[in-house]
């Protein structure tokens, strides 16, 4: 299911949405902009590769800071145009109101706790992985798991392909629980191939970054707004 818009209007302009949004698209650009062998040495170098994590306090050529800035840095960067664009149409759709909620700051705040959740369940369950993970899909769960919390009753106008493409209003709970659910199971499945090395989706960090977000976001909230 597709998330084509929200019945949910903002109060406020949503600047720190924007922004993350610029930066990822920049940081896109960027890699785009680099041949491909540069390009390789810098996603390894910038993305989160949880076996350097597992060996580094045991390693005298990987430093703390090989091991654990990706956490950060890999909430940044992308695969490809559609990866980018997926996650930055979710964080625009949903983004906006746990912004107005919980402020801008205390919002940035709250997005990047949930990466690095993320990125840090994304490890646990792949300890043995060398392959870099890269995405703002963590963080941007986070968000979906907050909007839950917040506002489960919020109606999503959503594409849904079931043999034909067709459009209806769906709550929130029924559209981000059903997209839970497909993610849990999902990383479930992955975990009976244990001969893979952890490429493709990063199950494991949508479900961290979800049930992180889930579980913070009334720590990070004001007060409900009074009536316009």
């Amino acid at each position: 299911m597709i998330p084509l818009r929200d019945a949910n209007p903002s109060r406020h302009a949503p600047w720190v949405t924007v922004a993350l949004i610029a930066v990822n698209t920049l940081a896109f650009l960027y890699e785009v902009s680099l041949s491909e062998a540069s390009l390789e040495r810098f996603i390894f170098s910038m993305g989160m590769v949880p076996a350097r994590v597992t060996v580094f306090p045991t390693s005298p050529d990987i430093t703390a800071g090989d091991a654990l800035l990706p956490l950060f840095t890999s909430m940044f960067l992308h695969g490809g145009w559609l990866h980018l664009i997926g996650n930055m149409w979710f964080l625009w759709i949903f983004g906006d109101n746990i912004e107005d909620r919980l402020g801008r700051l205390r919002y940035l705040v709250f997005y990047l706790v949930c990466g690095l959740g993320a990125g840090v369940t994304h490890t646990l369950f792949n300890l043995q992985s060398t392959i870099p993970s890269i995405g703002a899909s963590g963080a941007v769960a986070g968000v979906l798991g907050g909007y839950l919390l917040l506002y489960p009753h919020a109606r999503v106008l959503t594409l849904i392909p079931v043999f034909v493409l067709y459009i209806r209003e769906l709550p929130a709970y029924l559209m981000l629980g059903y997209w839970f659910v497909i993610q849990f199971f999902s990383g479930t499945a992955s975990l009976a191939a244990p001969s893979q090395t952890g490429g493709g989706v990063a199950w494991w960090a949508h479900v961290g970054g979800f049930v992180l977000g889930l579980g913070l976001v009334k720590l990070f909230a004001r007060k409900p707004p009074g009536p316009a």
